[in-house]
């Protein structure tokens, strides 16, 4: 007999007994748990459990990604961070202990990986947003072949990166596991000699040449998540292979994907510049840089690097929408006020720029 046929399964109709808890970061814990009958646990890497607390004032149900593999079935782990004004998270921080039951609903979840395929993949996260990616490289690093994973990780700070020397440790033996993170500054008094800043295009080209050729799989809050598909979108990746989960809402079965209404300018889909100070109009197509469109037209604009990175072709938009997929070079305080970096803006429609 195999041991999940003596164990058997664990289903939701048995309570969760809290085994371990590891602080990670900042306001963040692992929370493990194994079934008090011994069962054992199986699910996708990737999938979620509803929790549900017995907070003061009555039971809250919240859902938390699982952040262990399915490639060790004798526990579960979730990892949490309890935000600012949260109650069911803050409440797991301070009360939840080993030896104590919960209650769980689950597993489930779509954004998971193929069972079987062997894939090229690269992971996109921020913050707590890591725990599905945490639960995926380990299930492949367990599966022990044609591992091939890029795992891109920001935080705020290199002491708030989440499952770190986790994912050390298997790269450390797995040479086809690499990790990059990108931090918005340092931590005081230590040195931290990776990318500072956020993401961009040309940090994904640096940290993974060969994107086009992976799966992409990202997780974050939703002003990241939006970020990361334009920088796709504008660097001309499938998106066909780009999968997401959402901090709010993760979605149970396929009906539930919310699928993103992303702009994506079209080559055969006609727009037009207008350069005010010059009295020129142009035509052109979505896909064309306003940069480009005025140097075809005779129009001098001052640029530099041509990535959105120096920010010299900064110009005024006098009226239209553009879809600017930049790289640090404007500030959104000029974006606010009407600005648009020409090497990187592409027309919608018709555009007037004060040039």
């Amino acid at each position: 007999m195999s041991a999940s046929e003596d164990a058997g399964i664990w289903t939701d109709r048995e309570m969760l007994e809290c085994c371990s808890v590891v602080p990670e970061a900042p306001n963040t814990v692992t929370f493990s748990f194994v079934a008090p009958s011994g069962a054992l646990f199986r699910y996708a890497p990737g999938q979620f459990l509803t929790l549900e607390l017995p907070v003061p004032g009555g039971p809250l149900w919240r859902t938390y990604t699982i952040s262990s593999s399915p490639s060790r079935p004798l526990g579960i782990t979730i990892t949490v961070k309890a935000q600012d004004g949260s109650l069911g998270t803050r409440w797991m921080l301070d009360t939840l202990r080993p030896g104590m039951k919960i209650k769980a609903i689950g597993p489930a979840g779509v954004f998971t990986l193929p069972p079987k395929e062997r894939k090229k993949y690269l992971f996109i996260s921020a913050g707590s947003g890591i725990t599905p990616s945490l639960s995926m490289t380990t299930y492949l690093y367990d599966r022990g072949t044609d591992i091939d994973v890029t795992l891109i990780a920001c935080a705020r700070r290199p002491s708030e990166i989440i499952g770190r020397h986790r994912l050390e440790l298997m790269a450390a033996r797995v040479p086809t596991i690499k990790l990059h993170f990108i931090v918005a500054q340092d931590d005081p008094y230590q040195v931290w000699t990776g990318y500072r800043g956020r993401l961009n295009q040309i940090m994904i080209g640096l940290i993974a040449g060969d994107y086009l050729e992976r799966e992409v799989y990202c997780c974050g809050p939703e002003p990241f998540m939006a970020a990361v598909r334009e920088m796709l979108i504008a660097l001309g990746y499938d998106m066909e292979r780009y999968h997401q989960e959402s901090f709010t809402a993760p979605a149970e079965d396929a009906a539930d994907v919310d699928i993103p209404d992303d702009l994506v300018p079209d080559e055969t889909s006609a727009a037009e510049v207008r350069f005010a100070a010059s009295d020129v109009a142009a035509e052109c197509n979505e896909t064309d840089t306003i940069l480009a469109v005025g140097r075809a037209s005779g129009i001098v604009i001052p640029s530099g690097c041509t990535f959105g990175v120096c920010g010299t072709c900064k110009i005024r938009k006098l009226s239209g929408n553009v879809h600017m997929v930049h790289n640090g070079g404007i500030s959104q305080e000029d974006i606010d006020a009407g600005y648009i970096l020409a090497c990187c803006s592409k027309p919608i429609g018709t555009v007037e720029i004060d040039v």
